[in-house]
């Protein structure tokens, strides 16, 4: 990722509330306002079935101007792989976001519909347990018993509503389907429409129609794609952020958005608690400390992105609900703890080493945060 200095990170746009009841509201509904804005201001030609052009939709995920309004980033880093990820959606290919746990795959694909279509929600959710069925259609058995296949009777899939639509749908975690699930979209991204044999006929894809899949790179060799169904998508690879600062930038932006969305009852943490989280965890994820004179064991969690900004938020709930409103190193040293020792046999070994040999030797600014996680992992 390109490396971005904290002050050159655009100041956040106000986004639409996130309305009451909803925990969690698509980001079509929380960025509205920039949406609408791109939208009204795009003198650029539109592709079939997009409501902006490849231009405002780049616009929209990296951050820029949109009339006077200034666009927040969504993703931090390269600008060019999303250029690529934009323009691979203008053509008839699909769209593979491939990486490391938490280099922000899902986030990426669900702006990407979010600003081409209005609609991030056409999602299939790879699991062990996801059936070819959940890719194509099935059925409503009551009607279908009563009266036989009618279209009434079908219940499609997201991935069948958006071939109808010309739209986008998204596929998260598809090397975590079986071999003969994922092969089902074959077809689907060959042919450009879904054949229905009880019905007698075919759905052909509207203009505008494609899949964005995700795909973790630690899952490799559980269900490994085909290379028949490889050649239908067009693979962007999201490395880890390249510096501390850029990964610093990422974790403070979805940390503030986050308690504004929750409504955590706290301030966001100060940069030093920020950087602090960031450093532990790039240092444990590459085993060595970041100036490179120490070896560290590396714990068998991820220690992601995702996972630094989720003890972060966490911290904030702890400091509003249970402390001053203002997160502090005893705020931090639980959520640590549990990011960190994922096997209790192994990971507390680790954890404690890092504490005695990397934690307690550096200056009084991280002896609040050394004392905390050491009463918390006695």
């Amino acid at each position: 990722m390109a490396k971005k200095k904290s002050d050159d990170v655009e100041p956040t746009a106000p986004a639409a509330a996130n309305p009451r009841g909803i925990l969690r509201a698509p980001v079509e509904v929380l960025y509205a306002e920039e949406l609408e804005q791109l939208i009204k201001t795009d003198t650029h030609a539109r592709p079939p079935g997009w409501r902006m052009s490849p231009r405002a939709v780049a616009t929209y995920i990296s951050g820029g101007k949109a009339g006077t309004m200034t666009i927040t980033p969504k993703y931090i880093g390269f600008r060019r792989l999303v250029e690529i990820a934009i323009s691979t959606l203008v053509t008839d290919r699909s769209l593979l976001l491939l990486g490391e746990p938490g280099t922000a795959k899902s986030w990426l694909s669900e702006h990407l519909a979010a600003a081409i279509n209005g609609d991030s929600t056409k999602v299939v959710q790879g699991t062990a347990g996801t059936t070819e069925e959940q890719i194509r259609y099935t059925w409503n058995y009551a009607m279908l018993i009563a009266h036989g296949p009618s279209p009434e009777a079908m219940i499609k899939s997201p991935i069948f509503r958006a071939m109808e639509s010309g739209s986008l749908a998204r596929f998260e975690e598809i090397t975590r389907c079986a071999a003969e699930v994922q092969d089902a979209l074959i077809s689907l991204l060959s042919e450009k429409r879904i054949s229905v044999p009880e019905l007698l006929t075919e759905v052909p894809a509207a203009k505008g129609f494609s899949i964005i899949a995700t795909a973790n790179t630690r899952d490799r060799g559980v269900n490994d794609m085909s290379a028949a169904l490889k050649r239908r998508f067009n693979m962007v690879i999201l490395p880890t952020p390249a510096t501390l600062e850029t990964e610093v930038d990422i974790v403070r932006k979805r940390v503030q958005e986050l308690g504004t969305n929750l409504e955590l009852k706290a301030a966001p943490p100060a940069e030093e608690a920020v950087t602090q989280i960031v450093t532990i965890f790039r240092e444990l994820r590459a085993g060595q400390t970041l100036d490179g004179k120490n070896k560290l064991k590396v714990p068998s969690g991820v220690l992601s992105t995702a996972e630094a900004i989720s003890v972060l938020a966490n911290g904030m709930a702890l400091a509003g609900h249970f402390g001053t409103g203002e997160v502090t190193a005893h705020d931090l040293a639980a959520g640590l703890q549990g990011a960190v020792v994922k096997d209790e046999e192994k990971d507390k070994v680790v954890w404690q080493e890092y504490l005695s040999n990397v934690l307690k030797k550096r200056g009084a600014d991280w002896r609040p945060l050394f004392t905390a996680c050491s009463e918390h992992n006695s």
